[in-house]
């Protein structure tokens, strides 16, 4: 049984991000299978950590890129899962408690498709609409410096975000 499924509703049309996020699926749920087979799941799970800081890095990347405030409820989001998924590490080395690769394992596969469609998909958005480029970095309308610029993006550019 897979953890998540890889689905239409998860593609952004964007294929760096979706071969990204197609990444990030397979890797749950490996690590989701070796917690079903009753297997030591932590090197999956270090490998899906890993998958996910150069994933958020690269979001992060696009986001100062195209304007998005330093401080935003998408990166914010970022910090926290990483937080989290940091803790699960640590709690199995440090401590041997291996109960939270368990749960969290539910919490990533029901975040992921809704941060996808809301804050991943305002990202795409506003690549598009800046003419961003992932591939050479380059933006189609440059930004200002922030002293100068009335068109950063301060918030994840979700209609249910209230920043």
């Amino acid at each position: 049984m897979s953890t998540l499924a890889w689905t239409d509703e998860l593609v952004l049309n964007q294929p760096e991000l979706d071969h990204t996020h197609e990444e990030f699926v397979a890797l749950l749920n490996r690590y989701g299978e070796a917690l079903d087979r009753g297997e030591d799941a932590l090197p999956a799970f270090k490998a899906l950590l890993a998958h996910t800081e150069e994933h958020f890095a690269m979001e992060e990347r696009w986001m100062a890129a195209t304007g998005f405030e330093p401080e935003n409820c998408h990166s914010s989001q970022h910090a926290m899962v990483l937080n989290v998924m940091r803790e699960v590490v640590r709690y199995a080395e440090d401590l041997g408690d291996r109960e939270p690769l368990g749960i969290v394992r539910t919490e990533l596969s029901q975040w992921f498709p809704g941060h996808a469609e809301m804050m991943d998909a305002a990202l795409v958005y506003t690549m598009q609409q800046r003419g961003f480029d992932p591939k050479t970095g380059e933006c189609r309308d440059p930004i200002r410096p922030a002293a100068e610029a009335t068109d950063a993006v301060s918030a994840c550019g979700s209609t249910s975000c209230g920043h």
